[in-house]
């Protein structure tokens, strides 16, 4: 999508905030025993309650309003009867369209008492997306994302999953420009142009480069077997740079 009026943009940050404001309590409600379905009732009932409509099943039927990841599974994790632990890491990725609008964003949350390498690696999960996001403009490169992250991996002694990668959103969930890398590719050529909407989603990980399937048709593992965060926001380029979407408020 590439934002052409005001009202678009309104839209756009309506359904950002609101997808924002469902992760942050859904991060909140996280607590040692209870069920990942249990944790995507939490997130149902808010987006429900402001209007908007979970995109993975409305857009592709996925089994569940939020995808939630609990450790080896790193995406598209099936809410269900699995319970969270103490010293889990919990990833949760909640997209929504409202008024022909879809925003879409996620977080990594370890679970209270955590090791210190995975608080570390969760605070700089959030700092590898910010080193994306600041290379967001109009008129500038598409490979500037990838390429912060992957210094900013390089330098902190991090591995990056090469085969998930950041997306077009607002029109539907997926949308172009596809498979924005979140790692260096100097195959990139793309730039971005004034108003496109897009997200920035690196997973970073304590050792894997690859998402591989599951024994189901929706999660992924890392390969090999290594803790992985995904942060994300969605963005529009601007003159001025990224406006992030997706924040609380």
């Amino acid at each position: 999508m590439t934002v052409s009026n005001e009202d678009e943009l309104d839209k756009l940050r309506e359904i950002g905030r609101i997808v924002a404001n469902t992760l942050e309590a859904m991060g909140a409600a996280i607590e040692p025993g209870m069920t990942t379905a249990e944790l995507d009732a939490i997130g149902r009932g808010l987006l429900q309650r402001a209007g908007a409509r979970p995109a993975p099943e409305l857009c592709y039927g996925f089994p569940g309003a939020t995808c939630i990841s609990v450790n080896e599974e790193i995406a598209h994790g099936i809410p269900g009867q699995r319970r969270i632990a103490a010293g889990d890491l919990v990833n949760i990725d909640v997209s929504a369209e409202k008024d022909g609008i879809f925003a879409d964003t996620g977080a990594s949350f370890p679970v209270p008492p955590a090791s210190k390498a995975l608080e570390r690696l969760c605070r700089d999960g959030r700092r590898a997306m910010w080193a994306g996001i600041r290379q967001v403009g109009a008129d500038r490169p598409l490979a500037g994302i990838g390429q912060a992250i992957g210094e900013f991996a390089r330098k902190n002694r991090y591995t990056l999953v090469r085969n998930l990668a950041s997306h077009g959103v607002g029109r539907s969930l997926h949308e172009e420009p596809t498979e924005v890398a979140t790692w260096p590719d100097r195959s990139e050529r793309r730039t971005m142009t004034e108003g496109l909407v897009f997200t920035v989603e690196p997973f970073l990980s304590m050792g894997a480069e690859w998402a591989e399937d599951g024994d189901d048709p929706w999660t992924l593992f890392s390969e090999p077997r290594a803790p992985t965060v995904q942060f994300e926001h969605t963005v529009v380029a601007t003159r001025n740079g990224a406006m992030v979407v997706t924040l609380p408020g």
